[in-house]
Protein backbone atom coordinates (compact mmCIF):
# COMPACT_ATOMS: atom_id res chain seq x y z
CA UNK A 1 0.00 0.00 0.00
CA UNK A 2 2.99 2.21 0.64
CA UNK A 3 4.52 1.49 -2.21
CA UNK A 4 1.43 2.15 -4.18
CA UNK A 5 1.19 5.64 -2.33
CA UNK A 6 4.96 6.52 -3.27
CA UNK A 7 4.23 5.69 -6.74
CA UNK A 8 1.09 8.02 -6.89
CA UNK A 9 3.08 10.92 -5.50
CA UNK A 10 5.53 10.21 -7.95
CA UNK A 11 3.16 10.31 -10.67
CA UNK A 12 1.54 13.31 -8.82
CA UNK A 13 4.69 14.87 -9.02
CA UNK A 14 5.63 14.56 -12.81
CA UNK A 15 2.13 15.82 -13.65
CA UNK A 16 2.89 19.17 -11.64
CA UNK A 17 6.95 19.07 -13.09
CA UNK A 18 5.35 19.14 -16.56
CA UNK A 19 2.58 21.57 -15.94
CA UNK A 20 5.08 23.81 -13.60
CA UNK A 21 7.72 24.06 -16.87
CA UNK A 22 5.23 24.45 -19.49
CA UNK A 23 3.73 27.47 -17.68
CA UNK A 24 6.52 28.90 -15.92
CA UNK A 25 6.53 31.68 -19.05
CA UNK A 26 2.79 33.04 -18.73
CA UNK A 27 1.82 32.30 -15.35
CA UNK A 28 4.04 32.83 -12.35
CA UNK A 29 1.27 32.72 -9.55
CA UNK A 30 0.83 28.78 -11.18
CA UNK A 31 4.53 28.37 -10.83
CA UNK A 32 4.31 29.66 -6.76
CA UNK A 33 1.61 27.26 -6.31
CA UNK A 34 2.81 24.00 -7.55
CA UNK A 35 5.88 24.20 -5.49
CA UNK A 36 4.09 24.69 -2.48
CA UNK A 37 1.82 21.90 -3.31
CA UNK A 38 4.80 19.85 -3.70
CA UNK A 39 6.69 20.30 -0.95
CA UNK A 40 3.48 19.98 1.25
CA UNK A 41 3.79 16.01 -0.29
CA UNK A 42 7.09 15.84 0.90
CA UNK A 43 6.47 16.86 4.56
CA UNK A 44 3.11 14.64 4.35
CA UNK A 45 5.14 11.95 3.11
CA UNK A 46 7.32 12.22 6.11
CA UNK A 47 4.90 12.90 8.67
CA UNK A 48 3.42 9.91 8.34
CA UNK A 49 2.58 6.28 5.99
CA UNK A 50 -0.44 6.38 5.38
CA UNK A 51 -0.57 9.28 2.77
CA UNK A 52 -4.71 10.09 1.62
CA UNK A 53 -4.55 11.03 -1.97
CA UNK A 54 -5.44 14.27 -2.77
CA UNK A 55 -7.19 15.87 -5.67
CA UNK A 56 -5.37 17.89 -7.55
CA UNK A 57 -7.07 19.49 -10.39
CA UNK A 58 -4.96 20.50 -13.98
CA UNK A 59 -6.48 23.58 -15.32
CA UNK A 60 -6.79 22.11 -18.36
CA UNK A 61 -9.22 19.95 -16.60
CA UNK A 62 -11.39 22.08 -14.43
CA UNK A 63 -13.67 24.62 -14.94
CA UNK A 64 -11.56 27.24 -17.53
CA UNK A 65 -14.69 29.60 -18.05
CA UNK A 66 -15.17 30.72 -14.68
CA UNK A 67 -10.85 30.92 -14.29
CA UNK A 68 -11.25 33.57 -16.90
CA UNK A 69 -13.44 35.18 -15.88
CA UNK A 70 -12.05 36.35 -12.90
CA UNK A 71 -9.00 36.46 -13.91
CA UNK A 72 -10.53 38.96 -16.67
CA UNK A 73 -12.31 40.84 -14.38
CA UNK A 74 -9.55 41.02 -11.81
CA UNK A 75 -6.79 41.91 -14.60
CA UNK A 76 -9.84 45.00 -15.78
CA UNK A 77 -9.37 46.56 -12.40
CA UNK A 78 -6.28 46.67 -12.25
CA UNK A 79 -5.58 48.48 -15.26
CA UNK A 80 -8.84 50.67 -14.09
CA UNK A 81 -6.63 51.88 -10.89
CA UNK A 82 -3.58 51.91 -13.03
CA UNK A 83 -5.26 54.34 -15.95
CA UNK A 84 -6.66 56.64 -13.07
CA UNK A 85 -3.05 56.63 -10.75
CA UNK A 86 -1.56 57.91 -14.34
CA UNK A 87 -4.46 60.50 -14.54
CA UNK A 88 -4.09 61.22 -10.95
CA UNK A 89 -0.24 61.92 -11.41
CA UNK A 90 -0.54 63.89 -14.84
CA UNK A 91 -3.16 66.45 -12.85
CA UNK A 92 -0.71 66.14 -9.80
CA UNK A 93 2.37 67.37 -12.58
CA UNK A 94 -0.07 69.83 -14.05
CA UNK A 95 -0.76 71.09 -10.52
CA UNK A 96 2.49 71.79 -9.06
CA UNK A 97 3.89 73.04 -12.56
CA UNK A 98 1.77 75.87 -12.43
CA UNK A 99 3.13 76.30 -8.81
CA UNK A 100 7.02 76.30 -9.97
CA UNK A 101 5.84 78.40 -12.17
CA UNK A 102 4.10 81.47 -10.79
CA UNK A 103 1.11 81.13 -12.79
CA UNK A 104 3.27 82.46 -15.65
CA UNK A 105 3.03 79.78 -18.54
CA UNK A 106 5.62 81.89 -20.34
CA UNK A 107 8.62 80.77 -17.80
CA UNK A 108 9.66 84.34 -18.02
CA UNK A 109 10.08 84.62 -14.50
CA UNK A 110 7.08 87.10 -14.46
CA UNK A 111 4.62 85.13 -12.47
CA UNK A 112 3.77 85.73 -9.08
CA UNK A 113 5.22 84.33 -5.23
CA UNK A 114 4.97 80.55 -4.05
CA UNK A 115 2.86 81.61 -1.37
CA UNK A 116 -0.32 84.00 -3.85
CA UNK A 117 0.09 81.00 -6.42
CA UNK A 118 -0.25 78.47 -3.70
CA UNK A 119 -3.46 80.88 -2.27
CA UNK A 120 -4.94 81.09 -5.57
CA UNK A 121 -4.66 77.40 -6.03
CA UNK A 122 -6.86 76.73 -3.29
CA UNK A 123 -9.05 79.41 -3.56
CA UNK A 124 -9.67 78.13 -7.46
CA UNK A 125 -10.00 74.52 -6.22
CA UNK A 126 -12.23 75.34 -3.77
CA UNK A 127 -14.78 77.56 -6.31
CA UNK A 128 -14.76 74.75 -8.86
CA UNK A 129 -16.06 72.23 -6.21
CA UNK A 130 -18.52 74.00 -4.20
CA UNK A 131 -19.48 77.00 -6.30
CA UNK A 132 -21.82 74.76 -7.37
CA UNK A 133 -23.24 73.88 -3.58
CA UNK A 134 -26.63 75.89 -4.13
CA UNK A 135 -28.70 73.04 -2.35
CA UNK A 136 -28.74 71.14 0.81
CA UNK A 137 -28.02 68.05 -0.29
CA UNK A 138 -24.79 66.05 -0.21
CA UNK A 139 -21.86 66.72 -2.71
CA UNK A 140 -21.56 64.04 -5.57
CA UNK A 141 -19.01 61.61 -4.61
CA UNK A 142 -17.05 62.31 -8.22
CA UNK A 143 -16.46 66.08 -5.90
CA UNK A 144 -15.73 65.04 -3.16
CA UNK A 145 -13.09 62.67 -3.87
CA UNK A 146 -11.72 65.51 -6.05
CA UNK A 147 -11.46 67.80 -3.25
CA UNK A 148 -9.89 65.22 -0.77
CA UNK A 149 -7.47 64.47 -3.27
CA UNK A 150 -6.33 67.53 -4.92
CA UNK A 151 -6.66 69.28 -1.18
CA UNK A 152 -4.01 66.86 0.53
CA UNK A 153 -1.76 67.82 -2.50
CA UNK A 154 -1.79 71.68 -1.72
CA UNK A 155 -1.82 70.83 2.25
CA UNK A 156 1.26 68.60 1.69
CA UNK A 157 3.72 71.88 1.45
CA UNK A 158 2.97 72.38 4.63
CA UNK A 159 4.44 68.96 5.54
CA UNK A 160 7.69 70.60 4.88
CA UNK A 161 7.65 73.98 6.54
CA UNK A 162 9.75 73.19 9.08
CA UNK A 163 11.71 74.98 12.26
CA UNK A 164 14.47 74.42 14.89
CA UNK A 165 13.67 72.93 18.01
CA UNK A 166 16.38 71.69 20.90
CA UNK A 167 16.55 67.95 21.94
CA UNK A 168 18.62 65.97 23.77
CA UNK A 169 20.98 63.16 22.08
CA UNK A 170 22.19 60.16 23.84
CA UNK A 171 25.87 59.24 22.93
CA UNK A 172 27.42 55.97 23.11
CA UNK A 173 29.61 56.46 25.90
CA UNK A 174 26.26 57.04 27.85
CA UNK A 175 26.86 61.05 27.50
CA UNK A 176 24.03 63.60 26.61
CA UNK A 177 24.16 66.80 24.14
CA UNK A 178 21.85 69.16 23.02
CA UNK A 179 21.12 69.26 19.21
CA UNK A 180 18.89 71.07 17.04
CA UNK A 181 16.14 68.97 14.88
CA UNK A 182 13.50 69.96 12.67
CA UNK A 183 9.98 69.75 12.82
CA UNK A 184 6.92 70.97 11.54
CA UNK A 185 5.81 74.91 12.33
CA UNK A 186 3.91 75.14 15.15
CA UNK A 187 1.09 77.15 13.68
CA UNK A 188 0.71 75.09 10.92
CA UNK A 189 0.88 71.84 13.35
CA UNK A 190 -1.79 73.44 15.29
CA UNK A 191 -4.46 74.98 12.75
CA UNK A 192 -4.15 72.73 9.91
CA UNK A 193 -5.44 69.39 11.92
CA UNK A 194 -8.62 71.91 13.09
CA UNK A 195 -9.03 72.73 9.44
CA UNK A 196 -9.01 69.78 8.38
CA UNK A 197 -11.68 68.61 11.15
CA UNK A 198 -14.03 71.64 10.11
CA UNK A 199 -13.77 70.61 6.66
CA UNK A 200 -14.94 67.31 7.56
CA UNK A 201 -17.48 68.87 9.73
CA UNK A 202 -18.86 70.85 6.84
CA UNK A 203 -19.30 67.94 4.52
CA UNK A 204 -20.53 65.49 7.10
CA UNK A 205 -23.32 68.49 7.59
CA UNK A 206 -24.23 68.23 3.90
CA UNK A 207 -24.14 64.16 4.35
CA UNK A 208 -26.99 64.55 6.83
CA UNK A 209 -29.25 66.39 4.49
CA UNK A 210 -29.07 62.83 2.47
CA UNK A 211 -32.46 61.38 3.83
CA UNK A 212 -34.25 63.78 4.20
CA UNK A 213 -37.74 64.76 1.95
CA UNK A 214 -39.78 67.21 3.94
CA UNK A 215 -38.62 70.24 1.68
CA UNK A 216 -37.25 69.88 -1.99
CA UNK A 217 -36.30 72.58 -4.55
CA UNK A 218 -37.52 74.01 -7.42
CA UNK A 219 -36.12 74.45 -11.12
CA UNK A 220 -36.09 78.02 -12.54
CA UNK A 221 -37.95 76.57 -15.56
CA UNK A 222 -40.54 75.13 -13.85
CA UNK A 223 -43.66 76.51 -13.49
CA UNK A 224 -44.15 76.58 -9.84
CA UNK A 225 -41.28 78.52 -9.38
CA UNK A 226 -41.65 82.26 -8.34
CA UNK A 227 -39.72 84.35 -9.84
CA UNK A 228 -37.14 85.92 -7.67
CA UNK A 229 -36.00 89.10 -7.70
CA UNK A 230 -33.80 89.61 -5.24
CA UNK A 231 -29.96 89.58 -5.26
CA UNK A 232 -30.03 85.64 -4.93
CA UNK A 233 -32.36 85.24 -8.05
CA UNK A 234 -29.90 81.94 -9.14
CA UNK A 235 -30.64 80.32 -6.13
CA UNK A 236 -33.34 78.07 -6.50
CA UNK A 237 -36.02 78.32 -4.65
CA UNK A 238 -37.39 75.90 -1.40
CA UNK A 239 -40.48 74.12 -1.58
CA UNK A 240 -42.14 72.73 1.93
CA UNK A 241 -45.50 70.62 2.25
CA UNK A 242 -48.46 73.03 2.24
CA UNK A 243 -48.61 72.40 6.61
CA UNK A 244 -44.86 73.58 6.62
CA UNK A 245 -42.13 71.71 8.14
CA UNK A 246 -42.73 69.06 11.18
CA UNK A 247 -41.12 69.62 14.35
CA UNK A 248 -38.77 67.11 13.78
CA UNK A 249 -37.11 68.71 11.16
CA UNK A 250 -37.14 72.13 12.71
CA UNK A 251 -35.61 71.06 15.24
CA UNK A 252 -32.49 68.82 12.92
CA UNK A 253 -32.36 72.00 10.76
CA UNK A 254 -31.26 74.37 14.14
CA UNK A 255 -29.24 71.81 14.78
CA UNK A 256 -27.56 71.65 12.00
CA UNK A 257 -27.27 75.37 11.91
CA UNK A 258 -25.68 75.96 15.08
CA UNK A 259 -23.14 73.32 14.22
CA UNK A 260 -22.31 74.91 11.10
CA UNK A 261 -21.93 78.21 12.87
CA UNK A 262 -19.55 77.06 15.68
CA UNK A 263 -17.42 75.84 12.26
CA UNK A 264 -17.79 79.48 11.09
CA UNK A 265 -16.73 80.88 14.27
CA UNK A 266 -13.55 78.69 14.67
CA UNK A 267 -12.76 79.54 11.12
CA UNK A 268 -13.09 83.75 11.15
CA UNK A 269 -10.94 83.15 14.27
CA UNK A 270 -8.14 80.92 12.64
CA UNK A 271 -8.31 83.47 9.78
CA UNK A 272 -8.47 86.59 11.58
CA UNK A 273 -5.47 85.55 13.51
CA UNK A 274 -3.32 84.78 10.44
CA UNK A 275 -4.43 88.27 8.73
CA UNK A 276 -3.17 89.77 11.66
CA UNK A 277 0.32 88.43 11.91
CA UNK A 278 0.92 88.90 8.10
CA UNK A 279 2.87 92.41 7.45
CA UNK A 280 1.16 95.33 6.58
CA UNK A 281 2.56 95.71 3.00
CA UNK A 282 4.19 99.01 2.72
CA UNK A 283 2.62 99.95 -0.52
CA UNK A 284 -0.83 99.65 1.64
CA UNK A 285 1.38 102.37 4.21
CA UNK A 286 1.89 104.34 1.90
CA UNK A 287 -1.27 104.83 0.35
CA UNK A 288 -2.86 106.03 3.89
CA UNK A 289 -3.95 109.41 4.47
CA UNK A 290 -1.80 111.70 6.92
CA UNK A 291 -4.02 111.21 9.53
CA UNK A 292 -7.44 109.54 11.06
CA UNK A 293 -9.50 112.26 10.76
CA UNK A 294 -8.61 112.59 6.76
CA UNK A 295 -9.65 108.29 6.56
CA UNK A 296 -12.47 108.43 8.13
CA UNK A 297 -14.44 112.23 7.79
CA UNK A 298 -15.28 114.80 9.88
CA UNK A 299 -18.64 112.91 11.38
CA UNK A 300 -17.63 109.78 11.69
CA UNK A 301 -14.72 110.89 13.47
CA UNK A 302 -16.74 113.39 15.78
CA UNK A 303 -19.21 110.08 16.40
CA UNK A 304 -16.00 108.06 17.43
CA UNK A 305 -14.20 110.72 19.77
CA UNK A 306 -16.96 111.17 21.81
CA UNK A 307 -16.85 111.01 25.31
CA UNK A 308 -19.40 108.24 25.88
CA UNK A 309 -19.04 105.77 22.79
CA UNK A 310 -21.35 103.60 22.36
CA UNK A 311 -20.23 100.97 19.00
CA UNK A 312 -23.88 100.26 18.39
CA UNK A 313 -25.15 104.04 18.23
CA UNK A 314 -22.59 104.25 15.74
CA UNK A 315 -23.31 101.76 13.43
CA UNK A 316 -27.18 103.24 13.51
CA UNK A 317 -25.87 106.34 12.46
CA UNK A 318 -23.81 104.54 9.09
CA UNK A 319 -25.37 103.85 6.08
CA UNK A 320 -25.30 100.32 5.33
CA UNK A 321 -27.62 99.58 3.33
CA UNK A 322 -25.21 98.02 0.30
CA UNK A 323 -22.57 95.73 0.58
CA UNK A 324 -20.14 98.28 -1.18
CA UNK A 325 -20.72 100.54 1.66
CA UNK A 326 -19.93 98.12 4.67
CA UNK A 327 -16.80 97.19 2.55
CA UNK A 328 -16.49 101.13 2.59
CA UNK A 329 -16.69 101.67 6.09
CA UNK A 330 -13.96 98.78 7.13
CA UNK A 331 -11.47 100.39 4.69
CA UNK A 332 -11.91 103.79 6.23
CA UNK A 333 -11.98 101.90 10.02
CA UNK A 334 -9.01 99.97 9.41
CA UNK A 335 -6.64 102.82 7.71
CA UNK A 336 -7.71 104.91 10.66
CA UNK A 337 -6.52 102.05 12.93
CA UNK A 338 -2.75 101.46 11.43
CA UNK A 339 -2.54 105.41 11.27
CA UNK A 340 -3.29 105.18 14.90
CA UNK A 341 -0.43 102.52 15.63
CA UNK A 342 1.89 103.75 13.77
CA UNK A 343 1.67 107.44 15.06
CA UNK A 344 1.73 105.53 19.09
CA UNK A 345 5.08 103.56 17.44
CA UNK A 346 6.79 105.76 15.36
CA UNK A 347 7.66 109.22 16.67
CA UNK A 348 9.69 110.27 13.85
CA UNK A 349 9.30 113.97 13.35
CA UNK A 350 8.50 113.21 9.96
CA UNK A 351 5.41 111.12 10.87
CA UNK A 352 4.68 113.41 13.86
CA UNK A 353 4.86 116.94 11.70
CA UNK A 354 1.03 116.25 10.37
CA UNK A 355 -0.20 114.96 13.15
CA UNK A 356 0.59 118.43 15.64
CA UNK A 357 -2.84 118.54 17.61
CA UNK A 358 -3.54 118.58 21.09
CA UNK A 359 -4.59 114.99 21.39
CA UNK A 360 -3.14 112.78 23.49
CA UNK A 361 -0.99 109.23 23.45
CA UNK A 362 -3.76 108.15 25.99
CA UNK A 363 -6.69 109.46 23.59
CA UNK A 364 -5.39 108.31 20.83
CA UNK A 365 -5.22 104.81 22.15
CA UNK A 366 -8.92 105.23 23.26
CA UNK A 367 -9.98 105.67 20.12
CA UNK A 368 -8.13 103.15 18.37
CA UNK A 369 -9.19 100.55 20.65
CA UNK A 370 -13.09 102.03 19.92
CA UNK A 371 -12.36 101.49 16.22
CA UNK A 372 -11.28 97.60 16.30
CA UNK A 373 -14.39 97.18 18.37
CA UNK A 374 -16.77 98.65 15.50
CA UNK A 375 -14.44 96.40 13.04
CA UNK A 376 -15.28 93.38 15.14
CA UNK A 377 -18.65 93.94 15.08
CA UNK A 378 -18.85 94.37 11.69
CA UNK A 379 -16.96 91.40 10.93
CA UNK A 380 -19.17 89.53 13.19
CA UNK A 381 -22.85 91.17 11.83
CA UNK A 382 -21.68 90.12 8.10
CA UNK A 383 -19.59 87.18 8.06
CA UNK A 384 -20.07 86.76 4.26
CA UNK A 385 -18.91 90.23 3.50
CA UNK A 386 -15.83 90.90 0.95
CA UNK A 387 -12.70 91.23 2.52
CA UNK A 388 -11.10 94.40 2.91
CA UNK A 389 -8.53 96.48 1.41
CA UNK A 390 -5.94 95.87 3.91
CA UNK A 391 -6.66 92.12 3.89
CA UNK A 392 -6.14 91.95 0.39
CA UNK A 393 -3.35 93.83 -0.16
CA UNK A 394 -1.42 91.58 3.08
CA UNK A 395 -3.06 88.42 1.01
CA UNK A 396 -1.45 89.56 -2.24
CA UNK A 397 2.22 90.58 -0.83
CA UNK A 398 2.46 87.59 1.64
CA UNK A 399 5.80 85.75 1.06
CA UNK A 400 4.99 83.67 3.88
CA UNK A 401 3.83 79.88 2.85
CA UNK A 402 2.64 79.12 5.55
CA UNK A 403 0.07 81.91 6.33
CA UNK A 404 -0.82 81.42 2.65
CA UNK A 405 -2.62 78.10 3.23
CA UNK A 406 -3.44 78.63 6.67
CA UNK A 407 -5.68 81.98 5.70
CA UNK A 408 -6.65 80.45 2.51
CA UNK A 409 -7.75 77.32 3.38
CA UNK A 410 -9.78 78.81 6.70
CA UNK A 411 -11.31 81.67 4.52
CA UNK A 412 -12.63 79.33 1.91
CA UNK A 413 -13.93 76.98 4.81
CA UNK A 414 -15.41 80.22 6.34
CA UNK A 415 -17.17 80.71 3.14
CA UNK A 416 -18.27 77.31 2.65
CA UNK A 417 -20.02 77.67 6.20
CA UNK A 418 -21.61 81.13 5.26
CA UNK A 419 -23.24 79.28 2.34
CA UNK A 420 -24.50 76.24 4.51
CA UNK A 421 -25.97 78.80 6.91
CA UNK A 422 -27.83 81.12 4.01
CA UNK A 423 -29.30 77.58 2.16
CA UNK A 424 -30.34 76.65 5.96
CA UNK A 425 -31.99 80.07 6.64
CA UNK A 426 -34.21 79.95 3.14
CA UNK A 427 -34.99 76.56 4.44
CA UNK A 428 -36.76 78.27 7.50
CA UNK A 429 -37.77 80.63 5.26
CA UNK A 430 -39.91 79.16 3.18
CA UNK A 431 -41.56 77.19 6.15
CA UNK A 432 -42.21 80.33 7.92
CA UNK A 433 -43.75 82.10 4.73
CA UNK A 434 -45.69 78.78 4.57
CA UNK A 435 -47.36 78.80 8.29
CA UNK A 436 -47.42 82.65 8.56
CA UNK A 437 -45.49 82.54 11.05
CA UNK A 438 -43.42 85.98 12.99
CA UNK A 439 -39.81 86.25 13.00
CA UNK A 440 -40.02 86.73 16.79
CA UNK A 441 -41.71 83.25 17.07
CA UNK A 442 -38.49 81.51 16.00
CA UNK A 443 -36.16 83.68 17.96
CA UNK A 444 -35.99 81.71 20.48
CA UNK A 445 -34.75 79.00 18.24
CA UNK A 446 -32.27 81.37 16.37
CA UNK A 447 -30.64 83.04 19.34
CA UNK A 448 -30.02 80.36 22.32
CA UNK A 449 -27.03 80.61 24.09
CA UNK A 450 -25.72 83.67 21.74
CA UNK A 451 -25.17 87.36 22.42
CA UNK A 452 -24.18 90.51 20.66
CA UNK A 453 -20.54 91.48 20.76
CA UNK A 454 -21.19 94.58 22.64
CA UNK A 455 -22.71 92.16 25.29
CA UNK A 456 -19.63 90.25 25.58
CA UNK A 457 -17.54 93.01 26.29
CA UNK A 458 -19.69 94.50 28.74
CA UNK A 459 -20.29 97.81 26.98
CA UNK A 460 -23.17 98.61 29.44
CA UNK A 461 -21.20 97.74 32.85
CA UNK A 462 -18.78 100.31 31.73
CA UNK A 463 -20.79 102.97 31.22
CA UNK A 464 -22.80 102.76 33.60
CA UNK A 465 -26.54 102.01 34.81
CA UNK A 466 -28.21 104.31 32.69
CA UNK A 467 -27.90 102.43 29.58
CA UNK A 468 -29.13 99.51 31.06
CA UNK A 469 -32.21 100.74 32.89
CA UNK A 470 -32.62 102.55 29.24
CA UNK A 471 -32.66 98.80 27.39
CA UNK A 472 -34.79 97.24 30.01
CA UNK A 473 -38.24 99.95 29.62
CA UNK A 474 -37.17 99.06 25.26
CA UNK A 475 -40.18 96.60 24.38
CA UNK A 476 -39.12 92.99 23.95
CA UNK A 477 -40.46 92.88 20.46
CA UNK A 478 -37.86 95.55 20.17
CA UNK A 479 -34.94 93.94 21.13
CA UNK A 480 -36.07 91.16 19.40
CA UNK A 481 -35.82 92.22 15.90
CA UNK A 482 -32.56 93.71 17.17
CA UNK A 483 -30.90 90.73 17.68
CA UNK A 484 -32.28 89.24 14.33
CA UNK A 485 -30.98 91.79 12.35
CA UNK A 486 -27.75 91.14 14.31
CA UNK A 487 -27.32 87.57 13.79
CA UNK A 488 -29.27 86.68 10.45
CA UNK A 489 -28.52 89.14 8.18
CA UNK A 490 -27.62 87.70 4.93
CA UNK A 491 -25.19 88.90 2.51
CA UNK A 492 -23.75 87.00 -0.76
CA UNK A 493 -21.34 84.94 0.51
CA UNK A 494 -17.68 84.67 -1.20
CA UNK A 495 -18.43 81.09 -2.62
CA UNK A 496 -21.24 82.77 -4.92
CA UNK A 497 -20.10 85.70 -6.20
CA UNK A 498 -16.45 84.23 -6.77
CA UNK A 499 -16.97 83.45 -10.44
CA UNK A 500 -13.66 81.94 -11.54
CA UNK A 501 -10.78 84.84 -10.50
CA UNK A 502 -7.31 83.94 -10.58
CA UNK A 503 -6.20 85.79 -7.47
CA UNK A 504 -7.78 87.83 -4.69
CA UNK A 505 -7.45 90.97 -5.98
CA UNK A 506 -9.77 90.32 -8.53
CA UNK A 507 -12.54 89.56 -6.83
CA UNK A 508 -13.70 92.85 -5.68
Amino acid sequence: MVRASEQEQEGYRNRLFNFKWRNNDNNVGRHAKSVSVETGLDEAANESQEVEPLTIIHPNEGPPHSRSVADEATLAAAQAREKQLMADMEQMKERFSKLLLGEDNSGGGKGVSSALALSNAITNLSASVFGEQRRLEPMAAERRARWRREIDWLLSVTNYVVEFAPSQQKNKDGTEMEIMTTRQRTDLHMNIPALRKLDAMLIDCLENFKDQSEFSYVSKDSPDSDKRNDEKWWIPTVKVPPDGLSQASRRFLQYQKDCVNQVLKAAMAINAQVLFEMEIPESYIDSLPKNGRASLGDQMYKNITVDFFDPDQFLGTMDMSSEHKIVDLKNRIEASIIIWKRKMVHKDTKSSAPWASGVSLEKREVFEERAETILLILKHRYPGISQSSLDISKIQFNKDVGHAVLESYSRILESLAYTVLSRIDDVLEADRAVNKREPEDVAVETLVGSMTLSDFMGWEVEQGNADLDAKKETSDDQLVKEKIGVVTTKKISYLETLGGVNSPTARH
